[in-house]
């Protein structure tokens, strides 16, 4: 997915807006398995996924907890890091081999001073944001894990053939014997 159709996602920007953006926008690439932001470290990125898909995950004593997967055409950003700039709390590995584009969150900011259109482009990036992070609360304390299953079939379903089934698990809730419980039910 080019930076322009990711662009376009979140708000479309006027022409000279779009370019004075893409100015500070650069492609990255990195291998299956790299660690692309650290729990507890400020990250002064956003990143846009060109290709591939990642994982954001908190670690305890016991494992790490996926809650959140993201592929094609979305935006990691740690949002401690980007709104307060303080230490995040979550770490984001990559499942795949990744294609991403980098913009410095300081950069955005500064454009948000020179251009309102991008200044208003960032507002509906931090909206959407706050909407997934409550869909993502809401679906954890009121749905079970089978409706959460049966949403991840509907919404991304490509997901379930490209990620392991351990970290399906995980951002479930669930343990692997009961992941496959529920894809036996479900067939």
């Amino acid at each position: 997915m080019d930076i322009d159709e990711i662009l376009d996602r979140i708000d479309v920007l006027p022409e000279a807006s779009r370019g004075s953006l893409k100015r500070y926008i650069t492609e990255v690439s990195y291998p299956k398995n790299f660690c692309l932001m650290e729990a507890d470290k400020i990250i002064p990125y956003i990143y846009f996924i060109r290709k591939g898909i990642v994982r954001a995950y908190a670690s305890t004593a016991d494992n790490d907890i996926t809650f959140w997967f993201g592929s094609e055409g979305e935006t990691i950003v740690s949002m401690k890091s980007y709104v307060e700039d303080k230490p995040g709390y979550e770490s984001i590995e990559l499942l795949e081999n990744c294609d991403l584009y980098i913009l410095e969150t300081e950069n955005l900011k500064k454009l948000f001073s020179e251009d309102i259109h991008i200044a208003n482009w960032g507002r509906k990036f931090a909206e959407r944001e706050l909407v997934r992070t409550e869909e993502l609360i809401i679906s954890r304390q009121f749905k079970t894990s089978l409706e959460r299953y049966k949403d991840l079939m509907i919404n991304k379903p490509d997901l379930l053939k490209r990620v392991q089934l351990g970290h399906i698990a995980s951002y479930l809730g669930i343990t692997q014997v009961s992941l496959s419980r529920i894809r036996a039910e479900i067939k």
